[in-house]
């Protein structure tokens, strides 16, 4: 899990809390302990280095040494081929509301976690 601060767009906490609500997942019940820990600000005070909905986020996993770099999305837009990930999926929970910089360890379903490290965000 996170440690340092997150932060989130208004519309967006309130958009992926209703995601949550209607599922009962123990990924969606990570999300929306990060949710709740999570500073919420209005849409247009966002800091552009910072992971949202629909922003292109490249990332470092720290322990494979491999960089990604994904699209983050509602799961009805998700997509493998075009790199678009649910907030959902372990990643896309993981890397929302993080700021360049900022890394995070994050438990898989497999009971491993994923170390990463936001390298850069283009919204």
């Amino acid at each position: 899990m996170n440690t340092e601060n997150l932060l989130i767009k208004k519309t967006d906490f309130e958009k992926i809390s209703h995601l949550v609500s209607q599922n009962n997942s123990d990924l969606a019940a990570l999300l929306d302990e990060e949710l709740q820990r999570a500073s919420i600000v209005e849409d247009g005070e966002l800091p552009v280095d910072v992971a949202s909905m629909n922003s292109t986020i490249s990332f470092v996993d720290l322990d494979a040494k491999k960089e990604q770099t994904v699209t983050l999305v509602y799961p009805h837009e998700a997509s493998l081929e075009e790199n678009k990930v649910s907030i959902l999926a372990p990643i896309g929970a993981a890397l929302i509301g993080l700021r360049v910089g900022q890394s995070i360890k994050w438990p898989l379903p497999n009971g491993k976690n994923r170390n990463l490290q936001v390298t850069a965000v283009n919204s």
